[in-house]
């Protein structure tokens, strides 16, 4: 064989095993891509699972108070999955957990005291442990631009003054007690009311001057009252404990709401509309 002959054949053998080299790395380029996107594919599908598998209804009680925070993160959890409704009943935590010891089906229930969690945890095995999610403090709401000049909590003992307190088996109300026995005042109201919300209303109506209400519920009222903030209402800070009723038929779904109220976006909402971290 001639030395152009041989040099020809060896170029054609470099050049042969190149192309083999290069098939070979595109076939295993080829292969990783796939596995790649098989991955990402399976990981997209175990997440869409995750969320899809939560569903039916989920029915909360929770205090009134919390009617506003509880209904922002109800459509956020539906959001989440589309396979959940959460419903609520929203009232007086001694109200509500008169019903839930009476019989009335719910998942939920988040009240705004430690005394009233008690009426439906002091029944065996009524419900989980509760859970201390959020702190209120209260506020006294007055009317827009404050004509009665209210700044403090012994200026709601005036003469005339029409003023509105929670009923005393109302955490809100229990807590206004407490505070005005801090204080040492008496307060005779125009009206005690069922819950937090009906006594704020009161007010929005212009029917009472004033009410011993939440931090919470002021700020719910925006312009509708005037907060005015007293040094006594840290005396009577309420602790709201949340907890998962044992009679739940969707446990799991309820038990994934409650985690998202006490998550950081739960705790988010909360605080901004003024609740205290617990």
């Amino acid at each position: 064989m001639t030395r152009s002959a041989r040099r020809t054949r060896r170029t054609l053998q470099v050049a042969g095993a190149a192309s083999a080299a290069l098939l070979a790395l595109s076939a295993c380029s080829s292969s990783d891509d796939s596995s790649s996107d098989t991955s990402d594919k399976s990981d997209s599908s175990a997440s869409a699972s995750s969320s899809d598998k939560l569903s039916g209804t989920v029915t909360v009680f929770a205090a009134a108070s919390l009617k506003e925070s509880f209904t922002t993160l109800g459509k956020e959890f539906e959001k989440e999955h589309p396979g959940a409704k959460v419903t609520f009943s929203f009232g007086g935590s001694d109200s509500l957990a008169a019903s839930i010891t009476g019989g009335a089906p719910a998942d939920v229930f988040a009240s705004a005291s430690p005394k009233t969690m008690a009426i439906v945890t002091g029944k065996k095995d009524n419900a989980t442990e509760p859970v201390t999610f959020v702190r209120n403090q209260l506020e006294i709401a007055a009317l827009p631009g404050n004509p009665d000049k209210v700044s403090s909590l012994k200026d709601l003992t005036k003469s005339g003054l029409k003023v509105v307190l929670c009923d005393k088996a109302v955490p809100c109300g229990a807590a206004a007690q407490k505070a005005l026995e801090a204080s040492k005042l008496k307060l005779t109201p125009v009206s005690y009311e069922q819950d937090v919300k009906a006594a704020l209303n009161k007010v929005v109506l212009k029917e009472a001057d004033a009410a011993v209400v939440y931090k919470t519920d002021v700020h719910a009222a925006g312009d509708k009252v005037e907060g005015v903030e007293f040094p006594e209402s840290a005396k009577a800070i309420n602790d709201y404990p949340i907890a998962l009723l044992k009679g739940s038929k969707n446990a799991e779904t309820a038990k994934a709401f409650m985690a998202l109220v006490r998550s950081a976006e739960g705790q988010k909402v909360l605080t901004e509309a003024g609740f205290l971290k617990p």
